[in-house]
């Protein structure tokens, strides 16, 4: 995995995911390419708040359902351009992270993780009983592609395939530079110890608000581009077995990696692809396998590489400093 290292590995990833088109048998397999960088989008959002903040959040999959909502409701019962509408599912999933964040992030540890679970089934519930607003168990039906931009137009598989493909580029860029900055710092701080991020003068609250809002808008963008992809909403994309399908790619991939959601995700895609005539027995057979992972490979494929990596290089450097304090050794005796 040494290639994916740097600029190089990212530019040959970039360039897979533009050729895939050419080699994919079916606009099919485009579609589901297209579902999986939508879920990559949103599983780096989740990635951020508990892979770099360490606030475990199980309403990420509700947050998603707020923005492809967002994006249905106004586009099929208000008639608003689909990028109006894109934008807002953004600014309403921002808004709404931050009151739930100021409320949820004043508890710790388990604590949090339950209060946010139980964010997620009252909106849940809110999607499927508010019918005046959502329709209900019914669903949004007919929701538009995204509007052409100029002669670029969006109303085939390909063409969404390579926009959302655009958006998890830039996504994925922003987020490299929110992780590499010193915010990022400050959310990795907070990760490791509340007490020492304190310590450093970082404002816990503040951060951590931050870090949960910026959070939900990647998932929120994300339930965007989902509803102009699939045209149709139902009240299950806000249940909690999408939080767990985005946790699973997490943990697949690496938590606390750039790469690791990425993998994560495009490997339980196929898995799930390949395995179709299981789908019934689907929590079955992945339950067991994410177990294994968590016991055998905690910090997920990506996490556990860069460790062995990192343990390989201070094992050398340990060598070599032996080397060099016994040559010194042997040199300082013959003298």
């Amino acid at each position: 995995m040494n290639w994916l290292q740097g600029k190089t590995g990212w530019a040959l990833l970039a360039a897979a995911a533009l050729a895939f088109p050419l080699f994919a048998q079916n606009n099919y397999l485009i579609s589901v390419a297209t579902q999986a960088f939508i879920m990559a989008i949103a599983a780096l959002g989740l990635n951020l708040i508990t892979g770099y903040t360490g606030q475990f959040n199980l309403a990420h999959g509700a947050f998603m359902a707020v923005g492809a909502y967002t994006v249905g409701i106004l586009t099929v019962d208000h008639q608003v351009p689909f990028w109006i509408a894109f934008m807002a599912a953004g600014l309403v999933t921002a808004v709404l992270g931050f009151f739930i964040g100021l409320l949820s992030l004043r508890l710790k540890g388990h604590y949090f993780s339950i209060f946010t679970l139980c964010v997620s089934y009252i909106m849940f519930l809110l999607i499927e009983k508010w019918e005046s607003l959502t329709h209900g168990p019914v669903g949004i039906m007919g929701i538009p592609a995204p509007t052409g931009i100029g002669p670029l137009q969006f109303g085939t598989p390909l063409s969404q395939y390579y926009l959302v493909l655009a958006f998890l580029v830039l996504g994925l860029w922003i987020m490299a530079r929110i992780v590499r900055s010193l915010l990022g710092r400050s959310f990795m701080a907070v990760r490791n110890s509340d007490d020492l991020a304190e310590a450093l003068g970082i404002d816990l609250m503040r951060t951590k608000t931050l870090s949960f809002v910026l959070s939900v808008v990647y998932a929120g963008f994300a339930g965007a581009l989902y509803a102009g992809q699939v045209r149709f909403l139902g009240p299950d994309l806000a249940s909690e077995a999408v939080t767990f399908d985005l946790v699973m790619f997490v943990l697949v991939g690496g938590i606390g990696t750039l790469l690791g959601p990425l993998l994560g995700t495009f490997l339980v895609t196929w898995l799930t692809q390949s395995l179709q005539f299981l789908q019934d027995y689907r929590m079955v057979v992945f339950g067991p396998v994410l177990i294994a992972l968590i016991i055998f490979l905690p910090d997920g494929i990506v996490g556990t590489w860069l460790k062995r990596r990192a343990q390989r290089a201070d094992a050398a450097k340990a060598a070599q400093a032996a080397r060099t304090g016994a040559a010194a050794q042997e040199a300082q005796t013959h003298a």
